[in-house]
């Protein structure tokens, strides 16, 4: 699938709308009690750009990326500005954010992982687009300098030696999510001044 390795302008994204979305599937049941189920096991993130547009210029840069990406045809990158590092929005990032993976001696990757915790309840949400030189690694909480590297292109780790036995990976990172356009056309209004709006510029997330 085609994807290209370019982020859609921070200026835009920072204020669009956007989260996760799931599929439950409930039926109701005679009696009025109803069953549910999960349709997907994990969410996928969706997002309107289109309330970021401030100036003509941003209009501009917008036609520009869409055309480049053929509409929906080629993926690229997204900042979600409300969820963007494997730490607390208001925290820097450090090494021992994230545990995602313990050593067997033999196993020598290891994907990044965020975790979503409430209520004794964890889903682990994979990490395939790392932000290059953002990404810090620990073993047994020590912070590793050397030793080991990251793709930012499928957010796989990986070291030079195999860890030990139980010791614990951890990771911090910052990350951008992999979308693509859920439109294939990007209707312009021009107003009176000609600055132009576009009223929906929809993502959907990536998911392989």
């Amino acid at each position: 699938m085609a994807f290209d390795e370019v982020r859609f302008p921070d200026n835009i994204s920072r204020g669009a709308k956007g989260g996760p979305q799931r599929r439950t599937r409930i039926v109701t049941l005679a009696s009025g009690d109803e069953e549910r189920n999960a349709v997907w096991a994990n969410s996928r993130r969706v997002y309107d750009a289109a309330y970021g547009l401030r100036r003509a210029d941003d209009l501009a840069a917008v036609t520009a990326f869409f055309e480049a990406r053929n509409g929906r045809l080629r993926g690229f990158r997204w900042k979600d500005w409300a969820d963007y590092k494997s730490c607390l929005p208001s925290a820097a990032i450090a090494a021992t954010d994230q545990l995602i993976g313990v050593g067997n001696g033999a196993i020598a990757t290891f994907p990044l992982v965020k975790s979503y915790s409430s209520g004794g309840q964890t889903w682990k949400r994979a990490i395939a687009k790392p932000v290059s030189g953002k990404v810090l690694i620990a073993a047994n909480s020590v912070p590793l300098a050397s030793g080991w590297s990251v793709d930012a292109t499928t957010g796989i780790v990986t070291f030079t030696s195999p860890p030990a036995s139980g010791v614990a990976i951890t990771a911090g990172f910052e990350f951008d999510v992999p979308v693509r356009f859920d439109t294939d056309e990007l209707p312009i209004t021009l107003d009176i001044e000609r600055t132009g709006s576009i009223a929906s510029i929809p993502l959907i997330e990536i998911r392989r």
